[in-house]
């Protein structure tokens, strides 16, 4: 076998003209256009808008530093001009504070087209929790994470994990793991900074179209176990129309464990796995009665969960002297029972897929040494993970609608074909052995049916 280089109308990556596409149909590219305009400055070639989605369509594709940009630079054919790394480096030094929040007004008007489409279609998917679903409620996980860079970059510091880097927080919708709202924030932020979880929950629930915000469920670790944000959280739920409920990691100090030590044996009731059966080695039981939470929000009750601690566990004092490994929550929501709304807790947990995820697709590395450029980075990769979202979504089924981004890639994005011109058309012919092809071409199909919007 002998190997050149001198192919010529194939297609690398083929797959992924399917999320340019999707960006057009949805309305996307046109809303970041329109986010992007300035009045004295017209481009000769790439308009702003359009490099923004490209970009944001090479993360989704895998990509990693702009300089990547050229895998679509290859799909010249088929998308057109596409921008240099220069370009790129320019568009994103564009992008002022006032146009980040033009990209976010365009992302909501955006959804609200997209959100429509899966009204149409049957319904936005159910958040799952303990084998059962939650109907209409609309979950959104806030966490943070940390970010190492290996080299200096404006406002990275050391991070309480002793490393290196940025401390962003971000807000996931659990129904349809849509990457909402984030903030970039310097290495040594804390953790349960209330003013960033406040700003961003707020950002991600603008983005949440008007007719779903009326059953909201915030969900958040023990990072957000304070008075500013929860009272917070109760106002929010006391506008007029909507009903929110929160679960909040609550801490373990010292009122806590008094309480526990004078909790009944007999209120313990086992708690769930995630496929509502019994788990073995865990019970829940509530301490609201055993606590003085008058300078809580109204409403409020702390449920405790505890198991038996796994080997290598760190357990405090107490739990060592107990022999159990204990964690509360905060929550507002009345009905249900204990297991349930334990259970419904944990599922928390999801959102640390969705971080590897983001991570995995632009997250993980921030491309420059402008804090500013990075901020514009972070945006994009919140469009890229909202990209792959609509694609399953919107275009896949079976178990291709439940994969990773990895997955994705590997299947369908990084597919190649053959460029095809007659009859004048273009057409892109996919190898018909591929594993996956009748699902990619099906894809295909139902992007380009997507109605334009209003």
């Amino acid at each position: 076998m002998s190997v050149t280089g001198d192919g010529g109308a194939v297609i690398a990556h083929a797959g992924s003209i399917g999320l340019r596409m999707l960006a057009e149909n949805t309305g996307l590219t046109g809303a970041l256009l329109t986010a992007m305009a300035r009045r004295s400055f017209i481009p000769s070639v790439h308009d702003r808008g359009q490099v923004l989605t490209d970009v944001a369509v090479m993360l989704a594709d895998g990509g990693e530093a702009i300089s990547d940009i050229d895998v679509l630079r290859h799909q010249g054919q088929v998308l057109g001009p596409v921008a240099s790394a220069p370009t790129v480096w320019r568009a994103l030094d564009e992008v002022t504070d006032a146009r980040r929040r033009k990209i976010q007004a365009a992302r909501a008007r955006v959804r609200r087209h997209v959100w429509a489409q899966l009204t149409a279609a049957g319904g936005v998917p159910a958040s799952k929790v303990a084998g059962t679903d939650l109907g209409s409620t609309v979950v959104l996980d806030v966490d943070a994470t940390i970010v190492v860079t290996h080299s200096e970059k404006e406002l990275a510091s050391p991070t309480f994990k002793r490393t290196f880097g940025y401390h962003p927080i971000g807000v996931w919708c659990d129904n349809t793991g849509e990457f909402l709202a984030a903030a970039l924030r310097t290495g040594r932020a804390g953790s349960n900074t209330a003013v960033d979880h406040i700003q961003v929950l707020g950002e991600a629930i603008t983005q949440i179209p008007m007719p779903y915000r009326r059953n909201l469920l915030i969900r958040c670790d023990g990072a957000g176990a304070s008075h500013q944000l929860l009272d917070w959280l109760h106002a929010q739920g006391q506008v007029r129309g909507r009903t929110l409920h929160y679960s909040v990691g609550f801490t373990i100090g010292e009122k806590v464990r008094a309480a526990i030590t004078e909790l009944p044996a007999g209120l313990w009731s086992p708690a769930l796995t995630a496929e509502g059966e019994v788990r073995e080695g865990g019970d829940v039981a509530e301490l609201t009665g055993l606590l003085d939470l008058t300078s809580w929000p109204a409403g409020m009750r702390v449920i405790l969960r505890r198991e038996r601690p796994h080997p290598g566990a760190q357990l405090s004092l107490f739990e060592v002297h107990d022999g159990w490994r204990y964690q509360a929550f905060a929550t507002n929501t009345t009905s249900g029972t204990l297991q349930f709304l334990e259970a419904r807790h944990r599922a928390h947990a999801r959102v640390e897929d969705r971080i590897r995820h983001a991570k995995d697709s632009g997250l993980g590395r921030f491309p420059s040494r402008e804090f500013a450029i990075n901020q514009t980075w972070l945006a994009l990769t919140m469009i890229a993970a909202d990209l792959v979202a609509w694609l399953k979504m919107l275009a896949l089924d079976g178990d291709l609608a439940k994969a990773e981004p990895k997955a994705l890639r590997y299947r369908l994005l990084h597919v190649p074909a053959r460029l095809v011109h007659g009859a004048r058309r273009r057409r892109l012919r996919l190898p018909k052995t591929w594993p996956w092809v009748e699902h990619l071409v099906a894809a295909f199909a139902r992007i380009a049916a997507i109605p334009p919007p209003h």
